[in-house]
């Protein structure tokens, strides 16, 4: 048996792409299946440097469609598998991750996203909220994360896989350029020495014994021929994933207790809405930030409880309107003002924030 990947815990100084896999070989991941597109490619070029040291596996397929369905192929077979990709190849996969939604498939599925639409630019983005949150042909069922730093993506993709295996819902870590092609330090470590178990993965196909005799039967379909049974299977499927939402919803609040302004960002863009609010509170402005992390299930009715004691709020994305799409679902019925800072393929500064809100007084 080969050694662990981490020993213990370890400060380092990388790249987002290369935490990402450092993350899924600290994780126990069996293989990742990949296509290449920037700005994820370093996911796989790191992933087939480091994997083959510690006997796991790696295919490129022909394109991200067949990542995305191999994928699931090797999550079927009992592996603890995964993919990355961007952009366009978000867009591929969204076929291969409706059918794991209908058929309870836990993928995990890091995005570095890129801006849009079409083949756009390469560098940086948050204009993959929409496609990630509800691609696909269906409701939307899945778990998306977004991360902000370094250390949340090493946190969270480790994160994505347990929650993907014990909720059987397919797991997104949405990252996006900046974060995959800088570098900042963290600390990367052996998830046992947090006290993290990992999920137990099986083979939901090729197991032992008997269907219906030995072990009960699996029924894994991903079509139903009369609208009364497709109209039964979604509604089990919304039930389900209502019931453990509450289980699965993370966010983060800074100074939102007395805020009369609630700067509302996620990702990356979050880092800014933080040093704007303390540069705002030097000054005498009560600003607070509201940040969610999981922006599918996301934290409405947390939301919904500083929007409504809020006198502004400012909806800050590198993109135009996708959060705030969520956001207005998510406080429907408060009356308070709303503005809106989109930047869409651009990075958002603390500066500018603090300027917009100062102008705005």
């Amino acid at each position: 048996m080969t050694e662990k990947p981490i020993q213990g815990e370890k400060r380092v100084f990388m790249t987002g792409n290369e935490v990402v896999a450092w993350a899924a070989l600290a994780a126990d991941v069996d293989i990742m299946y990949g296509y290449p597109i920037t700005p994820q490619n370093e996911v796989m070029h790191y992933w087939t440097r480091l994997s083959p040291k510690y006997g796991r596996g790696f295919l490129q397929t022909e394109d991200e469609i067949s990542a995305g369905f191999t994928t699931c192929g090797g999550v079927l077979s009992g592996k603890r598998a995964f993919t990355a990709t961007a952009g366009p190849g978000n867009m591929l996969m969204q076929e291969s991750m409706t059918m794991a939604e209908m058929m309870r498939i836990p993928t995990v599925l890091v995005v570095q996203q890129r801006g849009g639409p079409s083949t756009a630019t390469v560098i940086y983005s948050q204009q993959e909220v929409t496609m990630t949150c509800f691609g696909g042909n269906g409701e939307g069922l899945r778990i998306v994360y977004s991360t902000s730093t370094h250390q949340e993506l090493f946190d969270y993709t480790i994160k994505s896989f347990n929650t993907a295996w014990k909720y059987r819902f397919p797991t997104f870590v949405l990252g996006d350029g900046y974060q995959a092609k800088m570098r900042e330090s963290l600390y990367i470590y052996d998830p046992a020495a947090k006290g993290i178990v990992m999920e137990k993965t099986v083979p939901y196909l090729g197991q032992e014994g008997t269907p219906g005799v030995d072990r009960e039967p699996q029924h894994l379909r991903n079509t139903y021929n009369t609208e009364e049974e497709l109209n039964e299977q979604v509604n089990n499927l919304v039930a389900e994933y209502e019931k453990i939402a509450p289980e699965v919803i993370e966010y983060q609040t800074f100074n939102t207790d007395d805020a009369d302004i609630v700067i509302i960002a996620h990702g990356v863009v979050t880092r800014a809405a933080q040093a704007a609010v303390k540069e705002l509170r030097k000054q005498g402005v009560k600003a607070g930030h509201f940040r969610p992390v999981t922006l599918r299930p996301i934290a409405a009715k947390e939301l919904k409880a500083v929007a409504g004691k809020a006198k502004k709020i400012i909806i800050a994305e590198s993109a135009q309107g996708q959060l705030e799409k969520l956001v207005k679902d998510a406080i429907y019925g408060i009356a308070t003002p709303l503005e809106n800072y989109f930047r869409p393929g651009q990075g958002i500064t603390s500066e500018e924030l603090v300027d917009l809100v100062k102008k705005g007084m």
